[in-house]
């Protein structure tokens, strides 16, 4: 055992001399092959890279950072939001600009949404036709604003609503709105009798009220939507709202004047409100204690043929909720047989609990006060978008991590290895598996790591690493991975002799040991361990298997 041990120990001397620090971080052989499209929001450019964290695409023509989603099409098309600076509009997201490249990276269409009185922001979504659902910032004065039944306390000079408009994309650099919903038409407040859209806030939860506000009054940024999601089957729109803490739905299935009535379309209800969930006191029933969540990002339907299919899923950022960390949760609505949501004249919209949700252990190394993001896999997997530490992550359906990427790129360019790396935001990643029609007949070569002075070879060269075949029957477990103080292990063995486990950092160096005497389970204490990747040595008769673990002390 000793002499396989050191054998791996100078194989792993010889190929890997520090700890990395960014790029790939974790690999583990559960994770779900497939490819990463991201833009670091302190970049104009957009990556596309394998699990082994290596290139295999890059665009690098846009001249605008993100504004900040980003997708890849079908047809192997890069859409992409540009941020124009807009100084109308200067909150966090500010977009303006949607551009189209071909995978050769041509630009083949742009369009600008960023004027005094609108600017596109945060997120888009492409649609089956063609289209493309776009979330705008619609600006109204201050007078307008108290003329509709705004707090006279309100000193802004503008407020922002909000609109979602479907373009048709023409030619190079043009597009016809095909479809519009604005929230202004949907609005109630109970505040002046004498202006429009005056009545009690608890009777009407789909309406909303145009003084709620879960903080600034004063805040012009009143709704701010974060993200927009389109479900085909409904025909219906998810959109999360930051400032409410709330998702709401929407019927897309209504003509542009029937959204803005309470009549019409699929449901009948126009685009009223179809569906909200997340905090009810933004419509009057319910308490700070029926609150879930907080300021909350990225709300998806989980698509047709995956687990938990039809249900929704959203990031939690868990922003000034008590307790410091962020969660992923996912819901599952009551539908009525014409798919409109069920609610009673007193109580808010079902479900009263989650249906899943994920935390890290401790749940404060998982948090993300803002931006971020959460994507359903195929296998039952998430990939996890941790934003404002740059970092992307892939959990198993055991809600074990099993992939991790930290983005090397901020706005001074590329992250050495070794070095940690700072303002690399990145709004959120995406996840396209190897069967994705977008990649067909495309060549996707790696192409190194974006990092400067990669690990060579890198982390998934290792992966698995094993000195030898385990004895049949053997089931180990670790968790969690990664880790920041206590390390489970779970060893199941079909012989009763006594098994040596042993640390050892990537170098060889063995940190601790202990013996476990016979299957059961132990807990290792790794809190002074510095964050990294280490591997976990089991010994038993003569097998020895190697795995790797992560320590890290928060996100």
């Amino acid at each position: 055992m000793k002499y396989l041990f050191s054998l791996l120990s100078i194989f792993i001397v010889q190929v890997v001399m520090t700890q990395p620090t960014v790029g790939l971080i974790n690999y583990e052989p559960e994770n779900l092959e497939g490819y990463v499209l991201f833009s670091p929001m302190r970049s104009t450019d957009t990556w596309l890279i394998d699990k082994c964290g290596e290139i295999v695409h890059q665009w690098s023509t846009s001249n605008f950072r993100p504004g900040l989603s980003t997708y890849l099409l079908g047809d192997g098309s890069l859409l992409r939001t540009g941020q124009t600076n807009n100084p109308n509009f200067n909150a966090g997201g500010s977009g303006g600009m949607i551009e189209q490249f071909d995978w050769e990276g041509n630009l083949t269409w742009s369009y600008q949404l960023s004027d005094s009185d609108q600017c596109q922001h945060h997120d888009i979504a492409p649609l089956p036709n063609g289209n493309i659902l776009v979330i705008v910032w619609d600006r109204y004065s201050r007078a307008e604003a108290i003329a509709n039944g705004k707090d006279s306390t309100y000193s802004q000079p503008d407020l922002w609503s909000e609109k979602i408009i479907e373009l048709q994309p023409v030619g190079t650099e043009d597009a016809i709105i095909v479809w519009e919903w604005k929230l202004w038409d949907h609005l109630i407040q109970s505040y002046d009798a004498t202006k429009p859209g005056y009545g009690t806030i608890e009777d009407h939860p789909e309406r909303v009220n145009l003084n709620y506000t879960a903080g600034n009054q004063n805040s012009a940024d009143w709704i701010h939507f974060n993200s927009i999601d389109y479900n085909p089957d409904l025909d219906q729109i998810l959109v999360s709202s930051h400032s409410f803490s709330e998702i709401w739905i929407l019927d897309h299935s209504t003509t542009t004047e029937e959204a803005v009535s309470n009549s019409g379309g699929n449901s009948g209800h126009g685009g009223d409100l179809l569906y909200r969930w997340g905090n009810p006191q933004a419509y009057q029933r319910g308490t700070p204690a029926t609150k879930v969540f907080y300021g909350q990002h990225h709300a998806t339907w989980i698509p047709p043929g995956f687990p938990k299919a039809g249900k929704i899923l959203a990031f939690n950022n868990g922003l000034n909720r008590p307790g410091t960390y962020s969660s992923i949760d996912i819901i599952d609505p009551p539908k009525n047989p014409d798919n409109t949501y069920p609610i009673d004249n007193t109580s808010p919209y079902l479900p009263t609990d989650l249906f899943w949700t994920y935390t890290a252990d401790p749940t404060e190394d998982f948090y993300s006060n803002n931006i971020s993001g959460v994507y359903p896999l195929q296998n039952g997997s998430f990939m996890i978008t941790s934003g404002p530490q740059g970092t992307f992550f892939e959990i198993d359906s055991s809600k074990q991590t099993v992939w991790t990427y930290i983005n090397p790129v901020n706005n001074m360019g590329m992250t050495s290895q070794g070095n940690t790396p700072t303002n690399n935001l990145v709004f959120r990643c995406n996840f396209y598996p190897v069967d994705y029609s977008g990649f067909n007949g495309k060549l996707l070569e790696p192409m190194g790591e974006i990092e400067l002075n990669p690990i060579v070879p890198s982390i998934c060269d290792l992966v698995p690493i094993s000195t030898e075949e385990g004895n049949p029957g053997d089931i180990i477990t670790l968790y969690p991975n990664p880790v920041s103080s206590d390390l489970h292990i779970d060893y199941h063995t079909s012989t009763d002799k006594p098994s040596d486990i042993r640390i050892a950092d990537l170098l060889g160096r063995t940190i601790m040991t202990t013996t476990l005497l016979s299957s059961g389970k132990i807990i290792l204490d790794v809190s002074t361990l510095q964050n990294g990747m280490y591997l976990v040595m089991i010994d038993h008769e003569e097998t020895s298997t190697c795995h790797q673990i992560i320590v890290h002390h928060g996100w």
